[in-house]
């Protein structure tokens, strides 16, 4: 896997849920998205997205937005992963 491809893929799937109201991505709780791409050099990736509280003790906080990328060979026991935090008024935190 082309971790620099992979991680640009990544960024860019997790920008899309980067847009979306708070609501919407706590809407995401306890699903998992999944999303299938072929990048620019014809290599094909494979997408999660969770959403989860950052503190569990804290629901209707700080919501963490985490992504996963691989090809789906051996990579998918240790995917690339990214994450954003964002707080109920939409600000990102940790920024």
């Amino acid at each position: 896997m082309n971790s620099a491809e992979a991680k640009a893929v990544l960024e860019a799937e997790l920008a899309k849920y980067r847009t979306r109201p708070y609501r919407e991505r706590v809407a995401l709780i306890g699903k998992t998205p999944r999303t299938e791409i072929t990048a620019p050099s014809g290599a094909w990736y494979q997408i999660a997205v969770q959403a989860l509280w950052d503190d569990p003790k804290k629901p209707n906080d700080v919501l963490r937005v985490a992504g996963a990328v691989d090809d789906g060979g051996i990579r998918a026991y240790v995917p690339l992963t990214d994450s954003f935090l964002v707080a109920p008024i939409g600000e990102f935190v940790g920024e």
